[in-house]
Parts: structure tokens; sequence; C-alpha cells
């Protein structure tokens, strides 16, 4: 079940900065003292469970979103849902390695991090989406380097010296893709190529900075510009399209590994199972998706070699 409405404004309170959601999580663990003794043999199997995503443009109405969901997860396991809305996508690695959350949707990036910090975070599923405007039929996405159509920035060469929009430190579409792979392309660091380089937040922040001239280029996903066009903030024709990434996996759905076996497979359920749950339907809508897929570790070895490239060159330099 979902929280009420006094919880969800306390959640709300938690997201709006990280200092707090350190102190929630402190107070949490000691609270409960993680609501059982466990030792490193035993498996959690914890009253409530706490779902977690990074954040996006719209991050608020999450809620009202994901509630047939929550309903179904909670009705399935048995347990009452928590949601946690954060700031950051180090807000929700910070969770899982913390045990404050135990089920999370986290960029392809942030899950490789998490992953590598500790084994248990486990993914288990993603969505398969619908074709869109920009976006491809499937479990995977592109990150599309976009300027405004009618500007002078219609070239890879023209943007040298120009604003880039990057989304996150730790977004694989709006920042790893494009200090890897495009920084080959271009053959130096986007900090040289770029007069300026700026952090918006967000994918869609991205493209409506570059729709309104804020910034002269930007980074984006492809499904999540998509998300702009449907709102009618930008349309496809308004952009060009300088350059695209070879396919990405989508959004990992990650659980704690260390959850009882057959609490991760309701939760897999929950997901996997969407498909065919009539009241999940708008749900599958708004997300542009007919079905979850299973997705494992090993289908994020891309990323974990772009992390290492990435890696290398920060060493390097």
């Amino acid at each position: 079940m979902l929280l009420s409405k006094s919880q969800c404004c306390k959640t709300r309170l938690l997201a709006r900065s990280s200092a707090a959601f350190r102190t929630t999580l402190t107070a949490f663990a000691v609270m409960l003292g993680f609501s059982q003794t466990v030792s490193a043999q035993e498996c959690l199997n914890p009253d409530a469970l706490t779902f977690a995503m990074v954040p996006t443009e719209e991050s608020t109405a999450e809620l009202d979103l994901y509630k047939p969901v929550t309903d179904r997860l909670g009705t399935l396991t048995g347990k009452q849902i928590e949601f946690f809305l954060p700031t950051s996508y180090a807000s929700v690695v910070e969770g899982l390695l913390g045990g404050f959350v135990h089920v999370a949707v986290l960029g392809p990036y942030a899950y490789v991090i998490a992953n590598e910090k500790d084994s248990s975070v486990e993914v288990f599923a993603t969505y398969a989406k619908k074709p869109g405007h920009m976006q491809e039929e499937g479990p995977g996405y592109r990150a599309a380097l976009i300027t405004l159509k009618g500007s002078k920035f219609d070239s890879i060469e023209s943007i040298k010296g120009s604003t880039l929009g990057l989304v996150d430190p730790g977004s694989t579409s709006g920042n790893l893709m494009p200090r890897v792979v495009f920084g080959d392309v271009i053959g130096m660091d986007l900090d040289d190529y770029f007069s300026k380089v700026v952090y918006t937040g967000s994918h869609e922040l991205s493209s409506v900075a570059v729709g309104e001239g804020k910034v002269d280029a930007a980074f984006v996903a492809t499904h999540r510009f998509d998300n702009v066009v449907n709102k009618g903030e930008i349309k496809l024709e308004d952009v060009n399209v300088l350059w695209q990434s070879d396919p990405i996996p989508q959004d990992p759905f990650v659980y704690q590994g260390r959850l009882c076996p057959e609490l991760k497979e309701k939760i897999a359920e929950t997901f996997l199972g969407l498909g065919d749950d009539e009241n999940a339907a708008n749900f599958l809508d708004n997300v542009k998706s007919n079905k979850f897929v299973p997705m494992e570790s090993s289908d994020y070895d891309i990323i974990r070699a772009l992390k290492k490239a990435k890696d290398a060159k920060k060493n390097a330099g």
C-alpha cells in the first residue's frame, strides 16, 4: 500500500536535501536496528519495503504514476510499501548501499556504480519501450546530442566553444556516454571542446534548455526527450540531432540481493507480470511500454566497459 498523505509529505521533505536523507537514514537504522539483527548468513525480510528511483523533472508526480505498481507490490509481497523520492542519482545509490532502500529504479551507470560497491545490488528487470518520436522500440535507448534548429549550431564542428548541457554525474546518456564515447569522436575532453559544461539535473530540463536557448547543445536520452515532446514543450522538428550513441540498456530495476529469495521472487513478479495486470495499463502507457523484460547483470557490461574507460582517462589525466 502507499503512504498516507502525511507520510507522503514526510517523504517529499526527505527528498529535498541529501543532508536530510542521511539524517533520516541514520535515525531509521538506529530505530529499527535494521528491524532485525541480521547476520551475514541470514536473509532480509523487513516489515516494509522502501521503493526509490532516480529523479526526473516530474518526480513529485511519481507517487501517483507508480500507485498501481506499489499497490501490486504490496499485495504480492504482503509488505507495506514506502516511497522515497531523492534529489540525485547518488542519493538512490546511497540508500541501497545503506540498507534504507530495498527496491529501486536506477540509471544504467548508477547501477554499475552501486553493483561495483556492493555486488548484492541485483538487477532483475527493465521495461521494453514502445517506439516514440526519437525512441526506438525495445529494452534500449540512445544518448542523443541535440541543438536548436535554425541556430548556427548545426554540426559537431560548429558547437566547439559553445555551452553544453549534461544531466547528472551519475547519468549514463547524460554524462558517461558523452564523456567517453563522444569524447573519442571529438578527440578531446568535453571540458576542453566546449567553453562551458553545466549539469541541468534531468534529461527533460536539458531538452527544454536547448529549446529555450539556455544551452547551445545537450546530451539527452531518447526516451526522456520523448517525454518533453509529449508534454508539448518541444518538437522533434525543433532540434538538430547531431550524434547518437549505440543502444544502451534501459533503466535497471534492482533490489537488495540480501532480501529473502521468496521476497525477491515476488518483487520480480510484480514488474514482470505488469503486462497482464489490467490495473497497470495506465502505468505502462505512461512509461510508453507494453511490458517489462528480465535483465541480468551481464546485460550492463557495456556500461562497465565505458566506466572503465572513463576511469582510465581520469587517472591518466
